[in-house]
């Protein structure tokens, strides 16, 4: 089952990427918590351009499309590795401002951020003690409160 979904997500991709003219290699890969797309090829770039516009739009699309398939698993479009990078920033900065709760007491807001930016700072705080975290806002693009759980401990 799981590489046929496999085979789905590398063949709905590769279908997208050949409509937009693009001559890329589409693979995937486990990751701790889904699926992780690699996109690969001269002309890639035109996936992080304007800060990932296109790739965000392509992974949402994906997500929505494979949903109901891949119900209790994450789906990661990436290119020249532009998320490995984006990922490990914003966990480093969900790290650096529940240090900075923790010590003044006063929340720490992350965003806005889009779903899947939100996901890895929730993540990343509940790997973190005495925080906890909250998203605030009702579009698309929240913004994420980090806060101590015992201000001035």
């Amino acid at each position: 089952m799981a590489d046929d979904l496999d085979g789905q997500l590398v063949q709905f991709v590769q279908s997208v990427t050949d409509a937009m003219g693009l001559d890329l290699e589409v693979a995937v890969e486990p990751i701790a918590d889904g699926t992780r797309i690699v996109i690969a090829g001269d002309g890639c770039d035109v996936f992080v351009r304007r800060r990932a516009a296109a790739l965000d739009a392509l992974q949402h699309v994906v997500n929505a499309a494979f949903r109901r398939k891949h119900p209790s698993r994450h789906i990661v479009v990436d290119c020249l590795d532009y998320r490995k990078g984006k990922d490990a920033e914003i966990q480093e900065t969900a790290v650096l401002l529940a240090g900075r709760a923790r010590e003044t007491g006063e929340p720490q807001e992350m965003g806005p951020l889009n779903p899947y930016a939100r996901r890895l700072v929730h993540l990343a705080i509940a790997a973190e003690p005495d925080v906890s975290s909250e998203s605030s806002g009702d579009a698309f693009m929240k913004t994420v409160v980090i806060t101590a759980d015992d201000p001035g401990h």
